[in-house]
């Protein structure tokens, strides 16, 4: 077989491309750990980094020409080591070699929604029922699982239907491990150790797929069955980019409380492809009114319709109550055409009809009207439409040297370097910053350090110095730079303290302060914190965050060591709202906090995975509340802070 080989340096991959198929003859390394999974595309090996549902490719070696006519007839190639030029204006994946389907992909092959419902779920509450909710985990390797996302809870109910959608996305070529699991929610927390865990499953994305329902028995963690709980799963591909958004009100709705007035809320249901109605959205309540006005809400049009703006919507109109019992006020049948309606000038009416009462009383009407005051259609945009626009996506380090990490030079110390040159603190740098440089054209990355005294006097501890000991120029060439700083920057160093996250913080939100200014969807921050302990200016960390959260930034915190991150994880606004000392809320959610501990023992992809998994939405979320479109594709802006020139 004819084949050719092509030698590398030890620190590149080593592959033989032979007719259509590859195998490896070595492995690269990377920071002292084997990587790298190789894709045969019409002969080339790729090495393949996802993240935020895009894969991202590097270090192809030689020239290749694609096929011609791929996508759009695009024809690809690359001629340099460790680089691909990529173009926008793809489909979810490209088609390869004449009568072969390709693997690259410009994103996933699709996206998926999972619908979740359970019957006769245990009873873990006291002279109550369970407040279910379902947490979705994907398998990142030997009985390692990353959460992709959450439910609702759903209170005092044992066959919850659950109205939040699960996304994931789906890839042909690879078998996507899912774990459900359901657990009952008794406090605010977001750590589900101390919940009680309802039963669970573990499946495939590609039974889900296939089957598009799933129903299956629910099992403890002991492998036991959950009594008679079951779930079910449904499956739907997500392809319309389009939302709906709605605002709504109601006038005379039926009194249902005895010593007040009604606790009214709406649920939407659409049609399934057996007839049966599925829950789509959930209001919230309004307390205590028979003419209550909802929040304008915004529901992707694939989900409330499955795109079809004529299919049939039932809308139930219920009153809350805290036992979980629900009382109906009336319901109605509508379309989101005749929603639209509202376009022309006055609100579209529709009358709540109870089947009970209309049935009873001939003189029945209705149990009240529900308006809709305002209904239309908008684009919903992707994190691959910012990107593939030219989004760049700046990251920042900032690096905890407070004396509790311990004196470097002792093998108990958190700085403390390992025979193979690493500690927790690179560790956590190389994973992140791997993933993320793809998304930086010149792969320019300030860092910084912060609670320790510098030389030459050691005197006051900084809480913020470049890790170069350049304040006017802390760049870094790629996390490799990053990396050599530190390592020169540490036997430097005096451990000091306290440990202050605010000035950092604030560095960094005043650069994305000033990208603003240009109003485009060219720039956008990310700050990686690695740090060992307690906040020590918890409140003026706080404020710090909530004057971010409106500006294009978001903050990753890793926790280091075995410290107790409790404080740390109130920043991370899973389990409520964040807000400053003097009350202000979040704009929106930009925290994600994770200790280390979990992932030190796993692959490096599972950390990148874990931390990196709300970036895309939260920059989607930037630029919406803004309403910034994405840019047309066209070369990547300049930074506002010119990198530094090389040597």
């Amino acid at each position: 077989m004819s084949c050719v080989e092509l030698g590398l340096s030890p620190n590149d991959v080593m592959i033989t491309l032979e007719l259509g198929m590859f195998r490896f003859v070595g492995q690269r390394l990377v920071a002292g750990s084997a990587g790298g999974r190789g894709h045969l595309v019409a002969g080339v090996i790729w090495r393949r980094h996802l993240v935020g549902g895009v894969t991202w490719w590097d270090h192809l070696v030689g020239v290749v020409t694609w096929w011609a006519g791929l996508s759009g007839g695009v024809t690809w190639w690359a001629g340099l080591s460790g680089g691909v030029t990529w173009w926008a204006g793809l489909s979810s994946h490209l088609v390869g070699p004449p009568g072969r389907r390709g693997h690259l992909m410009a994103d996933c092959v699709s996206k998926v929604e999972l619908t979740v419902s359970c019957t006769n779920l245990l009873d873990k509450d006291v002279g109550s029922k369970s407040d279910p909710l379902c947490v979705l985990l994907l398998s990142t390797g030997e009985n390692q699982w990353t959460e992709v996302g959450r439910t609702e809870r759903v209170k005092n109910c044992e066959s919850p239907a659950f109205s939040e959608r699960l996304k994931v996305d789906y890839h042909f070529e690879t078998v996507q491990k899912l774990k459900l699991g359901i657990y009952d929610i008794d406090n605010k927390s977001a750590d589900l150790a101390d919940d009680d865990y309802l039963g669970g499953v573990e499946l495939t994305l590609g039974q889900i797929v296939a089957s598009k329902t799933v129903t299956r028995p629910l099992q403890l963690k002991t492998n036991k069955p959950a009594g008679k709980g079951a779930i079910t799963v449904t499956a739907e591909e997500i392809k319309d980019k389009r939302a709906v958004v709605l605002e709504l009100e109601a006038k005379g709705l039926d009194k249902k409380d005895l010593f007040g007035k009604s606790d009214p809320f709406l649920e939407f249901f659409k049609q399934g492809a057996g007839g049966q109605w599925q829950l789509v959205y959930r209001t919230e309540v309004v307390k205590n009114s028979l003419n209550p006005s909802w929040k304008k809400f915004t529901v992707s049009l694939q989900t409330f319709c499955s795109g079809d703006l004529d299919a049939p919507l039932k809308v139930n109109c219920s009153d809350s109550d805290s036992d979980g019992s629900h009382d109906l006020i009336g319901s109605f049948m509508a379309k989101v055409s005749e929603f639209q309606k509202t376009s022309h000038g006055s609100p579209v009416q529709f009358e709540c009809v109870h089947p009970e009462k209309q049935k009873k009383k001939k003189s029945y009407k209705n149990s009240g009207v529900v308006c809709v005051k305002n209904c239309k259609l908008v684009t919903q945009h992707t994190f691959l439409d910012y990107v593939m626009g030219g989004c760049q996506i700046n990251f920042t380090v900032g690096i905890d040297f407070t004396g509790s990490n311990g004196d470097p030079r002792s093998p108990n110390s958190l700085h403390y370097m390992s025979p193979d040159g690493l500690n927790q603190y690179l560790s956590a740098t190389w994973s992140v910053g791997l993933v993320v440089q793809d998304y930086d054209t010149d792969k320019f990355f300030p860092a910084f350090g912060f609670g320790a005294k510098l030389p030459p006097d050691y005197q006051a501890a900084h809480h913020e110095f470049a890790l170069n000991f350049n304040p006017t120029n802390p760049f870094c060439q790629g996390v490799q730079g990053i990396v050599e700083a530190y390592r020169q920057a540490l036997p430097q160093l005096r451990l000091s303290g306290p440990t202050n996250f605010s000035p950092i913080i604030n560095h960094v939100a005043s650069i994305a302060a000033n990208s603003t200014q240009s109003n485009n969807a060219t720039q956008y921050f990310v700050l990686l914190i690695l740090t060992d302990g307690e906040i020590t200016d918890f409140d003026q960390t706080k404020e710090a965050i909530v004057r971010a959260s409106r500006l294009p930034l978001s903050i990753i915190i890793v926790g280091v060591g075995p410290a107790d991150f409790k404080a740390m994880e109130l920043l991370d606004g899973d389990d409520g709202l964040l807000r400053s000392p003097g009350g202000e809320a979040v704009a929106r959610d930009i925290v994600q906090f994770v200790p280390y501990r979990q992932f030190k023992d796993g692959p490096r992809e599972a950390l990148a995975k874990s931390v990196l998994a709300e970036v895309p939405n939260q920059l989607v979320s930037y630029f919406k509340m803004r309403g910034i479109e994405p840019a047309k594709l066209s070369p990547p802006k300049a930074k506002d802070t010119p990198p530094p020139q090389k040597a």
